[in-house]
C-alpha cells in the first residue's frame, strides 16, 4: 500500500491546484502539519475504491518543472472522472487499450502542467 505521492507547483500555485483537486475531482483537501505549511503547498485525500483512502501531495518546488512523463496513476470511475476534467476544460487522452489489455485509462495534466493517469476501477 501506497500512503501518498508528491507533485509539485511552482510558487503561488496552490490555489489552481485546489479548484483542480477539489473542484474538478472532487478531493478533500486535508491540513498540513504546521511545520510543513510554512513550505506552501497543499495535501488532499485520495478516495479509495474498495481500499484505504490515500493521499496526494503538492509540494512548491523552484525552479519548477512540470512532470511531463512520470506520473501518479490513480483508481477510479473513469467515465465519471474523464467527464468532470473535460467540463472543466481540461484536455484527456484515452491511452490505446492494447497497451495493457483489460486496463481502460486515461491521462489529463493538472493546471501546473503535472501528468496524471486514471485507470478504471
Amino acid at each position: 500500500m501506497i500512503h501518498h505521492v508528491q507533485v509539485a507547483c511552482p510558487p503561488g500555485a496552490e490555489d489552481r491546484q485546489r479548484a483542480f483537486y477539489t473542484g474538478v475531482l472532487g478531493w478533500t483537501e486535508l491540513p498540513k502539519p504546521p511545520l510543513l505549511a510554512v513550505r506552501g503547498g497543499c495535501w488532499f485525500r485520495v478516495p479509495g475504491i474498495g481500499g484505504p483512502d490515500g493521499e496526494l501531495h503538492v509540494g512548491v518546488e523552484e525552479p519548477f518543472h512540470p512532470a511531463r512523463k512520470a506520473h501518479p496513476a490513480f483508481v477510479v470511475e473513469a467515465d465519471v472522472v474523464a467527464a468532470a476534467v473535460m467540463a472543466a476544460g481540461y484536455e484527456i487522452h484515452w491511452a490505446d487499450p492494447a497497451e495493457i489489455p483489460g486496463r481502460r485509462r486515461f491521462h489529463t495534466n493538472d493546471p501546473v502542467g503535472n501528468r496524471l493517469e486514471f485507470l478504471d476501477s
